[in-house]
């Protein structure tokens, strides 16, 4: 399915976006959308972007090293207007009680903790021009819980949690930040899943299908636009039906 939409090559014009997450997958798709409006795109991800993107291999995990990427984003392409932290995992599929430590804790480490360094590291930056629009990657997941999946689904509701904290620490300046919180999306993660898993979340979603990473890059786009300026601490989803509150 293409939804063959237009849209204009001018809005992020003089915009620079860092998104995580963004050499494949959903992020890939986000800083494809983001370049074809008109902003420059610093990729950062542990694999090498293989596109035109500024790009930054790093693990976000590494707060030290997050911190050093977002001083070079801001030397090589000028600031960094738009944060689009969608690097993730989702772990094993498995009962809660018996889900492994070492994948529990790689699924908070990334999940929560690499994508609050990132937070973290550019909105003081963004405080310093006086701008900012920030979309972080929850799931569905992380608002019902997905049997089989507590760390992923945990991890996301701190995504949620984080965002509306910042939402309203921030309220007062210019810097806005919201999250999506898609329901399943045909993307490389999927390979990380059972089959079992899969079916489960194509399962409850009631248009009978997975969404597409174009369906989310739009409406990723309008949340790091300036239209997008009475919304803030504010979650988004995009889920076929599925999402209930």
């Amino acid at each position: 399915m293409s939804l063959g939409m237009k849209h204009s090559s001018e809005r992020f014009k003089d915009r620079v976006a860092v998104v995580t997450g963004g050499a494949s997958g959903l992020g890939l798709g986000i800083a494809e959308r983001l370049t074809q409006e008109g902003a420059r795109v610093s990729v950062w991800d542990r694999a090498e972007a293989l596109h035109s993107f500024h790009s930054i291999c790093l693990d976000v995990t590494d707060a030290a090293a997050v911190d050093a990427a977002a001083a070079q984003t801001v030397q090589a392409l000028g600031s960094i207007d738009i944060l689009v932290a969608s690097a993730g995992v989702t772990g094993p599929n498995a009962v809660a009680w018996e889900y492994p430590l070492d994948a529990w804790r790689q699924v908070f480490e990334i999940n929560v903790h690499g994508l609050y360094f990132c937070n973290r590291a550019i909105i003081p930056h963004m405080l310093a021009s006086g701008y900012g629009r920030i979309v972080n990657v929850a799931s569905v997941a992380g608002k019902e819980g997905n049997p089989h999946a507590a760390a992923y689904s945990s991890s996301k509701a701190a995504v949620i949690g984080l965002t509306k904290s910042l939402g309203k620490e921030l309220a007062e300046t210019n810097i806005r930040v919201n999250c999506v919180t898609p329901a399943a999306v045909a993307t490389p993660l999927f390979a990380q899943m059972t089959e079992a898993q899969i079916a489960y979340m194509l399962s409850k979603i009631p248009m009978k299908r997975f969404g597409e990473v174009s369906e989310v890059a739009a409406l990723v786009a309008w949340l790091c636009s300036e239209e997008c300026s009475f919304s803030t601490g504010s979650v988004f989803d995009i889920s076929g039906g599925r999402a209930t509150y």
